[in-house]
């Protein structure tokens, strides 16, 4: 979204004039590390107003970190807002929608001093209100950037500010688009909808696609087009090369539901099982290179086995051994239920007579929780943490390929070990487990070994 000026002059616009500028309606996510902000970084974990309003026990840390939050969002759209006018209504409505968050929340804080209510019972409201700061923020942005453009943008806010009426998400949609006509006008939609659902519930920060997905079945969309900062490629260009990465084209859910749980979303699986119930055919596109149709995704099979796609992700290898554990129901069970609670992401698992390991996306602070709580459950077992990294092999169909073998092959060949390899039965993914510090590689070497070279020749040709 920071580069909402030049998505003006290609997405929004580029070269339609006319009656062709309309018929789409967008959704926005918030402005680059807004959310972050907000919450807390995606990454690192650091807290951002949320964190640090749901654990202070006096109110400055989280005043402080609002504050900061205001100035980002000045700068975010003072950059790509040229009219003073325009800034003026921005900063004016960053003052609203921030002064208006803070008196809640400082109101909900005095509230629950009390003792008759409990602050944590609340959290995930607030979750919820600061998170739809951040779309409502982006979308407003966009809004202005386009009406002084001549485009007649509409703001589709479902944030529910200060609205007292309980509705779900499709209600929430329906009453945000009534009386849009989208042949004349463009509505600009928040990704987050305030619901009775509660987005934030289940989805966490990938709520946007719900509502995406949710809006795009309702409204019967001819095709529904998510926009990245780069192509769906058969591996990172930056890693393998630019003349060998090469834009996948097609591929179906099977493939983008693998890529998620590698941390390399094209889109959420919810949202993807909501636009196949509905028959809307998904796109991921290139936003900042418009004149490329993009890649498909669909149900379709492959029409041969073949690679598609490398890639991988940075984990943390949860180990928990316990002689006793042999024979013995339970402990999986109640390994995942710590792990549920502290929200943490499992990649993948693998077990043994006695031992349990689960590889997952999620800080060293949140593992030493975890790992706390697992002690006092089970004081006898050993309990490690170990960085490492999974590079996964995707494909719509990987059968008769023999990937585990080629990949194992590869990798010793390239001097360096594999800590661990899996391939499940369904033939759409084998993952190698490898030592901290040797993904890239990996990914490289597995790239050359595994994509096939006609592969390359047939997508040069398009590209």
């Amino acid at each position: 979204m920071l580069r909402l000026a030049e998505l003006r002059d290609t997405l929004f616009i580029g070269d339609r004039i006319g009656a062709d500028l309309y018929g789409r309606m967008v959704v926005v996510s918030a402005f680059g590390g807004i959310t972050d902000l907000l919450l807390e970084h995606k990454k690192s974990g650091e807290p951002g107003v949320y964190g640090r309003f749901s654990s202070a026990e006096e109110d400055h840390g989280w005043h402080g970190a609002l504050d900061g939050v205001a100035k980002a969002m000045n700068l975010a759209h003072g950059t790509v807002l040229a009219h003073p006018a325009d800034r003026e209504q921005a900063d004016v409505f960053v003052r609203e929608r921030i002064e208006g968050a803070r008196n809640c929340m400082a109101d909900l804080r005095r509230l629950c001093s009390y003792g008759h209510f409990r602050l944590s019972e609340h959290l995930l409201k607030v979750r919820e209100l600061l998170s739809g700061l951040g779309e409502a923020h982006s979308a407003f942005t966009a809004t202005l950037l386009l009406q002084r453009a001549d485009v007649n943008a509409r703001l589709v806010d479902l944030t529910g500010w200060r609205d007292a009426q309980e509705t779900n998400l499709e209600n929430r949609i329906l009453q945000g688009i009534e009386g849009i006509d989208v042949g004349t006008e463009m509505p600009i939609v928040t990704g987050y909808a305030q619901c009775t659902e509660g987005l934030m519930r289940e989805f966490d920060r990938g709520y946007s696609e719900i509502t995406f997905s949710r809006l795009a079945a309702l409204t019967d969309a001819r095709e529904a087009i998510i926009h990245k900062e780069f192509h769906l490629s058969s591996a990172d260009p930056t890693l393998v090369g630019t003349e060998k990465a090469r834009k996948i084209g097609h591929t179906n859910y099977d493939v983008a539901d693998q890529l998620s749980n590698m941390g390399m979303e094209a889109i959420h699986p919810k949202a993807a099982k909501t636009l196949r119930q509905a028959g809307v055919p998904l796109r991921v596109v290139n936003a900042f290179d418009p004149g490329d149709p993009g890649t498909l995704v669909d149900d379709k099979p492959a029409k041969t086995p073949e690679v598609e796609i490398v890639t991988g992700l940075d984990v943390i290898a949860l180990e928990v051994f316990e002689q006793d554990m042999v024979g013995v129901k339970g402990y999986d069970a109640a390994i995942l239920d710590v792990l549920t609670r502290h929200n943490v992401r499992i990649v993948s698992k693998t077990s043994n007579a006695n031992t349990i390991t689960h590889y997952v996306d999620s800080s060293l602070k949140i593992l030493r929780r975890v790992e706390k709580d697992l002690e006092q459950l089970y004081p006898a077992a050993s309990i490690t943490s170990r960085k490492l990294a999974i590079a996964s092999v995707i494909g719509r169909d990987l059968s008769g390929l023999a990937i585990l073998s080629r990949g194992l092959q590869a990798i010793a060949e390239a001097g360096f070990e594999a800590v661990g390899a899996s391939q499940g039965p369904r033939s759409v993914d084998v993952q190698f487990v490898v030592e901290d510090g040797d993904l890239d590689q990996t990914i490289r070497v597995l790239h050359n070994a595994l994509i096939s070279p006609a592969r390359y020749k047939t997508l040069s040709a398009v590209a």
